[in-house]
């Protein structure tokens, strides 16, 4: 029977005679009980890129398999740990029994893990709940239903409630909820630009928005970072983007926009890797938004040096729409730009 490695975080499993018709059956069939790995969750590793034949990402789930092959599960760190309440300020939008949504700042991560145990949104949310929280679980911790990144600001939901916890996670699941993000990226996406017209992936629908549809998993040599990836592979993907402003012109070199996106699906990286994807990465973004700089002639010697500055991905959720996981009211929030977004929009305002 395959073992758990303790060192390297990974699982290899060899398939046995006679084994089922496709992958993700087969590695149910093979896994230890240990390992607790469900079916489901074994699905969506080999969407993401964890399972590997011979050192390479096997991302079908209908892939045949024969007895003997060896296949190596990369196992995700355990997020089953203790965690501890800190007095950390937080941006409550609004609470009730069930439910608080917060305005979460840049650089705070949502929740524990080995590199970042302290100061994360949970840690400050066990702390601003208290006894208000019932459970999740059997454990009385806040229910993470949805994460952005620990540079990007703006709205999250969180259950207090195991109710609540369910009744968001179904509407996360059938893409009910609504997300609009705000950022600013390198030129302008552009319905007359040949080059995006042409790009695969790359559509356009009424009112001059992009549709970004690819399939996403992880980079095959940087496990940080997501890639597209086609035919099937990676777990499917949709944004769409319109521009709300310009600055530099449309076509020019070293400019940007403000874009507001909006998510059909909810991805790691979703937005900052298909912007980037269709050639317009956002400014800040070290991981996906390549070399590209602002442009002083462009954008004027303050917003260029402003932006080409920038110490993260410029990325805002700024609005998010729900039913109530209880009562089932439609709710609506929406939370500013925050001062850094918004000083660097100003400048690009008067810069052109």
């Amino acid at each position: 029977m395959p073992a758990l490695s303790e060192t390297d975080a990974r699982l290899t499993v060899v398939i046995g005679e006679n084994p089922p018709d496709r992958l993700d059956k087969a590695l149910a069939r093979e896994v230890p009980e240990e390992a607790a790995l469900s079916r489901s969750r074994l699905m969506k590793m080999i969407a993401e890129g964890d399972v590997l034949r011979e050192g390479v990402a096997v991302t079908d789930p209908k892939t045949k398999v024969a007895e003997g092959e060896v296949f190596t599960l990369i196992l995700a760190p355990a997020e089953e740990y203790d965690a501890l309440p800190e007095d950390i300020p937080l941006a409550v939008i609004y609470e009730d029994a069930d439910l608080v949504v917060i305005d979460k700042p840049a650089g705070m991560v949502v929740h524990p893990a080995p590199g970042t145990p302290h100061g994360t949104l949970v840690n400050a949310l066990l702390h601003h709940c208290g006894d208000s929280l019932s459970g999740i679980g059997g454990e009385r911790r806040p229910g993470i239903v949805h994460r952005i990144d620990k540079d990007t600001t703006g709205l999250l939901v969180v259950a207090k409630t195991d109710r609540a916890h369910h009744g968001l996670a179904r509407q996360f699941e059938d893409h009910s909820v609504t997300r609009h993000y705000i950022a600013l990226v390198h030129g302008t996406p552009d319905a007359a630009d040949p080059r995006l017209r042409g790009m695969k992936g790359v559509t356009f629908e009424t009112g001059g928005i992009v549709r970004i549809a690819t399939g996403l998993a992880r980079h095959k040599t940087d496990r940080q970072r997501q890639a597209v990836v086609w035919d099937g592979a990676g777990r499917h993907a949709v944004t769409r983007a319109r521009v709300l402003e310009s600055y530099g012109g449309r076509q020019a070199m070293g400019g940007a926009a403000l874009v507001e996106c909006w998510l059909e699906t909810g991805r790691t990286h979703q937005i900052r890797v298909h912007m980037a994807h269709a050639g317009h990465g956002l400014l800040g973004d070290q991981t996906y938004g390549g070399k590209r700089r602002l442009s002083p002639k462009a954008v004027g010697d303050a917003a260029a040096a402003l932006g080409n500055a920038f110490a993260r991905q410029a990325l805002h959720a700024a609005s998010l729409g729900f039913d109530h996981p209880v009562t089932g009211a439609r709710m609506e929030f929406e939370a500013p730009l925050p001062d850094d977004l918004a000083a660097l929009v100003e400048a690009l305002r008067a810069g052109v």
